[in-house]
């Protein structure tokens, strides 16, 4: 009996649908809206949707359902625009950083959902990020990077050293090792500095942020500046 029913029921589906179409209901516009980066392939792939077919042969929550597990779609809405209109509103997850693991590279999010690994060259003024538990913790990272424009700008990747903290990789080589805590108030620190005295144009190799009253600098060997290696300032002087 339920087998009967439920052909019945596909009967009288199929039956609708093509109802639909003779009624003029049919697919002549699919509106998308949203997409930067989902692949337009894979959109037309599970809509499967052409003009003049009847608008009621797709299922709006089982194409939601399948756009929802595309890996840049964070949210879909699929609606029926009657008379003829297929309407799909999509968020995407949004690039965040290079995340890189035994010779790998992926786009990450903000919650360190791999994007892609393909065509990857657009995102190459992205933070490169290592270390394990690197994709999950970038996002506090570059959260702060971001509010002091002047050392970001400079940045090429980072490093999550023992889970713990990170060391930033700045194009011309230098290293800047940050704390555990206070990230942002270590980098406002070195962003004053910079302003004020250039650090980051000296010809140093490393900048340890560490110590909250302590800005400590490796110079080069070949240098021949005259400068202290280290140094120490009043809190709020930096």
């Amino acid at each position: 009996m339920s087998g009967g029913f439920a052909r019945i029921g596909e009967w009288a589906e199929f039956k609708m649908v093509n109802a639909s179409g003779t009624l003029g209901f049919t697919a002549e516009n699919v509106l998308v809206e949203g997409r930067m980066y989902t692949d337009p392939d894979a959109i037309r792939a599970i809509v499967n949707i052409q003009k003049g077919d009847p608008l009621f042969a797709l299922n709006p929550a089982e194409a939601k359902d399948m756009l929802e597990k595309l890996s840049w779609v964070k949210s879909a809405e699929v609606q029926r625009r009657l008379p003829d209109t297929l309407y799909i509103e999509l968020e995407e997850r949004q690039p965040l950083a290079l995340w890189q693991r035994n010779k790998r590279v992926s786009l990450i999010d903000r919650e360190g959902k791999i994007l892609t690994e393909q065509k990857l060259k657009r995102f190459k003024d992205l933070v490169i990020v290592t270390g394990k538990a690197a994709e999950t913790e970038a996002e506090n990272l570059i959260k702060h990077l971001n509010a002091e424009p002047t050392i970001r700008a400079r940045t090429e990747a980072a490093a999550f050293i023992s889970e713990r903290r990170w060391d930033v990789k700045l194009k011309d080589g230098k290293t800047i090792r940050l704390p555990e805590d206070d990230i942002g108030f270590a980098l406002h620190r070195l962003a004053k500095l910079d302003e004020e005295e250039g650090i980051l144009d000296r010809a140093i190799l490393s900048i340890d942020l560490r110590q909250r009253d302590r800005i400590s600098v490796q110079t080069s060997p070949n240098s021949v500046e005259n400068y202290k290696a280290s140094y120490t300032k009043k809190d709020g002087a930096i």
